[in-house]
């Protein structure tokens, strides 16, 4: 078995070496290809790296006292190296969608194909450039996301496994693509819906953009490669939902409150993105008639005043709605402790917390 950091070292050996193949491959077909897999394999450096992880403990806590074999090490290596290339390209495709310049504290690659665009003199739009390299290079990631899981099965002879694998991972991506669909609708539509209604709608988003994407499908994908019955699964969910939602509930709150240096975006980024989150939505159901009227003159502007922001950032203090979903978090992180408890490896699981 592997300890926390050997494990993030092996994943990111195989991206490295996944990257290398493709690079050889492309220079192979033309030299100007290097950019996109340099970009790629820019994206894949650090981060939190939790999806591998809660992949891994939830596969090592369902073993038991089994002990794996090199293949079967190198299977959940290959998978957790698949979530974190599907992850990677989820942001690429998320930084499109939210018009975001910066991902951890970086340009994000839409942003660097427009600079390369100009940097190259190119004729055309700079912008139309970065759309366009952006949504390949996601695509790309996509597909390579499902060749390394493809691969890492190779290593069990157990069918049964494999096919409750590939299912977990089928399922993980129709559910995130809902989930960003429902996300983009809400932005746009929101005016059109009913206020009363709005938490209810910007949960539904975190549960399937996040929750289940970030937490329960690494958890359920890891155990499923380990053998686990329908029970087991079910308690990693009972786990994962809660945890998930609690995480992006407090990402939602960074999002307005948090400082550029730790978020590695703008200050308020959410609020001139637009984002219909569950501390939105809360602070217009809470709101006045002037609250809300100043509230909305910040919400997906990007031209926004820093004055304007700050003003934004009090009405949502002085509705209440950040307490209100400083205590969602706080239940929801209690629901995931009491889930966890009795689940093999639980103090594993509970380090990640």
């Amino acid at each position: 078995m592997f300890s926390k950091d050997e494990f993030l070292q092996e994943v990111q050996k195989a991206l490295d070496a996944f990257c290398d193949k493709q690079q050889a491959e492309f220079e192979a077909i033309s030299p100007d290809l290097n950019t996109v897999v340099d970009y790629t394999r820019d994206l894949l450096q650090g981060g939190k790296r939790f999806r591998a992880l809660f992949c891994y403990y939830a596969w090592a806590s369902c073993l038991g006292e089994v002990e794996p074999t090199q293949d079967d090490l190198a299977g959940i290596v290959g998978i957790a190296a698949s979530l974190e290339m599907f992850h990677a390209a989820a942001l690429v495709h998320d930084d499109l969608l939210d018009q975001s310049d910066l991902r951890r504290g970086s340009p994000a690659i839409h942003k660097r194909f427009e600079t390369h665009h100009q940097n190259k003199n190119y004729a055309g739009s700079p912008e139309r450039f970065g759309v366009a390299g952006s949504v390949l290079v996601g695509d790309l990631m996509l597909g390579w996301s499902s060749e390394i899981f493809g691969h890492a099965l190779l290593s069990s002879t157990n069918k049964q496994v494999e096919s409750a694998c590939r299912d977990e991972f089928s399922l993980m991506r129709v559910e995130v693509m809902a989930g960003q669909y429902l996300d983009v609708l809400e932005e746009n539509a929101a005016n059109t819906r009913s206020i009363s209604e709005a938490v209810g709608r910007a949960e539904k988003v975190i549960l399937y953009k996040t929750a289940k994407y970030s937490i329960e499908a690494p958890l359920r994908i890891g155990a499923a490669f380990a053998g686990a019955d329908p029970g087991q699964l079910g308690q990693f969910t009972q786990f994962g939902i809660p945890l998930g939602m609690a995480f992006q509930l407090r990402d939602d709150l960074l999002g307005v409150f948090g400082e550029s240096e730790i978020t590695g975006k703008p200050t308020g980024d959410d609020l001139l993105e637009g984002k219909r989150t569950v501390l939105i939505a809360k602070t217009f159901e809470l709101a006045s008639a002037s609250q809300a009227m100043a509230l909305s003159m910040v919400l997906g502007k990007r031209d926004a005043t820093l004055e304007s922001i700050e003003r934004a950032k009090s009405i949502i203090i002085e509705t209440g709605a950040q307490k209100f979903v400083e205590q969602m978090i706080t239940e929801l992180s209690e629901q995931a402790h009491s889930a966890i408890s009795g689940l093999p490896n639980e103090s594993a699981l509970t380090e990640l917390i």
